[in-house]
């Protein structure tokens, strides 16, 4: 029993020194998900991929999943965006074919999706931008302006 009790700790602590990846593809991105699912496989990592909705998951070792991101990222620089997710895929605290509904987390990245058009376009033609800092105001005039923002 305390050997098999030893393996457990030796898989938990295997398993907790992965990590797990979101791609995400942008709105305009000019590939699919099955393409980048299919690029994942070809790289022969020792990795889980899942295919999504949004992209694919990726869990492993993180320098391999490192490694197939930045290779996954070069078929559309502007388009492709990751993300950290807390859980591997299947794992029945986030699992929606468990839980049932969409997975915690979903909504979030619903919103998020809805600006990534915006940052793909930023990444393709960046353009230099100067911030002027701005000198202090008056009580008066910051009463004006949040009078300006109630309506």
């Amino acid at each position: 029993m305390l050997k098999n009790l030893k393996k457990g700790i030796q898989f938990m602590s295997e398993e907790e020194s992965k990590v797990t990846r979101m791609i995400i593809l942008g709105p305009a991105a000019q590939v699919s998900q099955s393409q980048v699912v299919g690029e994942l496989h070809m790289l022969e990592l020792p990795l889980t991929i899942k295919s999504t909705c949004y992209g694919a998951v990726v869990h492993g070792k993180e320098v391999d999943v490192l490694k197939a991101i930045n290779e996954i990222r070069k078929l559309d620089p502007a388009n492709i965006f990751t993300k950290d997710r807390g859980f591997p895929p299947g794992d029945p605290r986030r699992c929606r074919a468990k839980r049932g509904g969409a997975r915690e987390g979903f909504h979030q990245l619903e919103k998020e999706f809805e600006l990534l058009g915006y940052v793909g376009e930023a990444l393709e033609w960046p353009e230099s931008v100067e911030i002027k800092k701005g000198g202090k105001i008056s009580p008066e005039e910051f009463k004006k302006i949040a009078q300006e923002c109630e309506k």
